[in-house]
């Protein structure tokens, strides 16, 4: 369980989060200086080198958008010069992949990024290059929400890479794409010229998530905890109908894979920052704003309440709840994290993920004056898992390791994590989601600190 540390404020922790860029500036010209792109996409270090794994090529869009939000952070241009060219040359055939679920993660990172620091006037684009930024965010958009399960009751999702009976909870974080694409003023043409609203998908995709894949304790099994997150839900394809959880990346689907917990809690508060700004008339439809986000804010603070509890008492969790290992760690829950133990790695980059989830719930709740001491906690949570991420063991200070936060794992099920020698688990190593996740929150922390807008993905 997280011990919050309430004396601290993002002034407080400017230095580190500074700092954290200072290093990250040098990982970044690293790894361009060493990657070679027809490798793939870079994933997760091996001895201090990033490698790529199989499956999608989830993570290209990290490799790029990182150096959007170093520019962010420090207004350098080379590394504007860089996320710009990365983007335009290599991320396009992202805008239209119809195999997967990670259009959030690729290409609002990318074109989304560059959209939302032109529209800052951060560099001058020029119309016509913002009207390609736009142009590629809707063709995502759209993509990603033409692949649709629907359910017997109307509302459907967003199917994962494993087939239409497949519901991720990561796939939360891809709803950004769809409402990028709204906001935009964008629809999905389907059969017969019909107009497909981008946004009742993304509120469709989010409550059926938050309806099957989030656990509220109230005895839907025989392991319903309140906050437990499934990261796979099946659903007979058939008839639309649900059928159990599932898992790929965790220890079994009645326990909790912490990084898919993070994806929810990340994405409800993501999401419902966003439908703030969404008119009234617009929800109308779908059943209401009172509805939909009650929905979204339930799930949401379900979520993390539950990475309160089953986190170390620094904020960092290990990588599943149920992991058959944790036990020999004694009580676990009400120590710091171990990185180095002998039985089950922690996940810093669910940290870094749940941390970004809590601020944004935090500061959502602060906007609508509702739960003020419950906003406040859960900030104040975010801040001690910063604190934690941000200096030692966690911060990679090393220059010759190409990794920004280490003790990050991919799969532990598959055993895609380098094990070092004479260690028993994996440590020491870091992911390319985990260290853009890391920027991300430290941006988001450190403009605050500068007085500058805060950081949101559909500024635009």
């Amino acid at each position: 369980m997280i011990r919050i540390n309430a004396e601290l404020t993002p002034e407080k922790l400017k230095p580190r989060l500074e700092r954290l860029f200072e290093i990250s500036a040098q990982k970044i010209r690293a790894l361009e200086k060493a990657w070679d792109p027809s490798r793939g996409a870079p994933a997760v270090t091996v001895r201090g080198v990033y490698a790529a794994r199989e499956w999608t090529d989830w993570t290209e869009g990290f490799l790029y958008g990182s150096p959007l939000l170093q520019f962010d952070a420090v207004g350098e241009q080379w590394f504007l010069d860089y996320g710009r060219r990365g983007t335009v040359e290599r991320m396009a055939p992202h805008l239209t992949h119809l195999g997967g679920h990670d259009h959030g993660f690729n290409n609002v990172s990318t074109y989304g990024n560059l959209l939302r620091l032109a529209s800052e006037d951060r560099f001058a684009a020029g119309d016509f290059e913002e009207q390609f930024y736009a142009l590629a965010l809707e063709a995502s958009g759209a993509v990603q929400a033409a692949r649709w399960t629907p359910l017997r009751d109307g509302r459907g999702f967003i199917y994962s890479f494993n087939g239409p009976h497949s519901l991720f909870v990561d796939t939360m974080r891809s709803l950004r794409s769809l409402a990028l694409a709204h906001r935009l003023g964008h629809v999905l043409m389907g059969e017969n010229g019909r107009r497909i609203s981008l946004l009742e998908r993304l509120v469709h995709h989010a409550e059926v998530t938050a309806e099957f894949s989030v656990y509220y304790g109230e005895g839907r099994d025989g392991y319903d905890v309140r906050g437990r997150v499934a990261h796979e839900s099946l659903f007979n394809v058939n008839d639309g109908v649900y059928r159990c959880p599932s898992t790929q990346q965790g220890y079994s689907p009645f326990t909790t894979w912490t990084r898919g917990l993070a994806w929810a809690m990340c994405g409800f508060a993501e999401e419902l920052e966003y439908l703030e700004t969404v008119p009234d008339q617009e929800l109308d439809p779908l059943g209401g704003r009172g509805k939909v986000e009650g929905v979204l804010r339930r799930a949401a603070q379900t979520a993390c309440d539950h990475y309160l509890d089953e986190a170390a008492q620094d904020g960092i969790p290990y990588w599943d709840t149920g992991a058959p290992g944790l036990e020999k760690l004694g009580d676990w829950r009400n120590k710091p994290a171990d990185p180095f133990n002998d039985f089950e790695p922690v996940d810093s980059s669910a940290a870094a993920v749940a941390a970004q989830g809590l601020f944004r719930l935090g500061h959502y709740l602060e906007r609508q004056s509702a739960e003020s001491d419950t906003a406040t906690r859960y900030r104040r949570a975010a801040l001690t898992i910063v604190a934690t991420l941000m200096d030692e063991p966690y911060l990679s200070t090393e220059s010759s390791h190409q990794g920004l936060i280490l003790h990050s794992v991919y799969h532990r099920p598959k055993g895609w994590d380098d094990v070092p020698p004479g260690r028993r688990v994996p440590c020491g190593e870091s992911s390319l989601w985990g260290d853009y996740h890391a920027r991300e929150l430290a941006l988001l922390l450190l403009r605050q600190t500068q007085g500058r807008p805060y950081l949101a993905f559909f500024h635009i």
